[in-house]
């Protein structure tokens, strides 16, 4: 979704120039994460929300209706002004603001929540983690939210997926940009010492989509669009393949397709 931290210009630039793409393919976090999250930090409605790397808000807006506020923070204007040309609902009030995970910007110990959805790999958890602690009341709760790629959906279209993706790593700078592994989330969470009780759960989120959807999906990724940006072919990077392989196999019928959601959070 985004690049925070101690960002370089690489990694800023990384998710420019297809917001709305991303926005139209990119899954929605369940409705479960934020009761799950409300519970931990104290069962009532939360004041505030803060959303670190909040992208197009596909992260932010799920909170509408479920706290009083809420804060997106997104360093990058393309996926910042896709956001924000969402409708604000009338229950919450929403808003996004130019920052990094490091330099929010915002008061101490003002937020009874803080997520990382989709971003917390793109960000350097020590000084993040600082951050967070430092804008989170006491019994407030910091959580990393990821799902696994591709859904289960279809056991050759996973496998088509997973083979173009495959190739886009082949074709990708080695060094360009820098990824924290997601399954270290956890570890850099409670070895941070800012978190009294740290754990990681799961739930399931099933949405639908057909061929063209897998492919938007595909596209929705920064290694795939910095390769086109670049100047490879539709033909260079396996898209023409993997584009006729989608269509052959799903077709314009939307079927299910399940996700499971991570979550390693902290309360403070």
């Amino acid at each position: 979704m985004k690049f925070m931290g101690n960002t370089t210009p690489v990694n800023l630039n990384r998710f420019s120039g297809f917001a709305d793409d991303y926005d139209r393919y990119r899954p929605q976090p369940p409705i479960i994460v934020t009761e799950i999250l409300t519970r931990l930090a104290g069962g009532g409605m939360p004041e505030l929300v803060v959303d670190l790397g909040s992208g197009t808000g596909l992260s932010t807006r799920i909170w509408a209706g479920r706290a009083r506020e809420v804060v997106g923070i997104e360093p990058n204007p393309d996926m910042r002004r896709a956001a924000e040309a969402h409708p604000a609902p009338d229950a919450t009030v929403i808003r996004y603001l130019d920052g990094h995970s490091a330099a929010t910007g915002l008061p101490d110990g003002c937020a009874d929540i803080v997520c990382c959805s989709q971003s917390f790999h793109w960000m350097e958890p020590a000084s993040t983690l600082a951050e967070v602690a430092r804008i989170l009341r006491p019994g407030g709760v910091f959580a990393a939210i990821d799902c696994d790629w591709p859904p289960a959906l279809h056991c050759e279209a996973e496998m088509a997926y997973k083979a173009f993706m495959a190739r886009i790593k082949e074709h990708e700078h080695r060094g360009a940009v820098h990824q924290w592994p997601k399954d270290g989330h956890l570890a850099q969470i409670a070895g941070s010492g800012r978190f009294r009780y740290t754990r990681e759960t799961a739930v399931p989120h099933v949405t639908a989509g057909n061929a063209d959807d897998l492919v938007g999906l595909a596209l929705s990724f920064g290694s795939v669009q910095d390769l086109l940006k670049q100047g490879l072919s539709e033909d260079e990077i396996g898209l023409t393949e993997f584009r006729r392989t989608a269509s052959r196999l799903l077709g314009a019928e939307p079927i299910p397709w399940y996700f499971s959601y991570r979550i390693r959070l902290g309360v403070k």
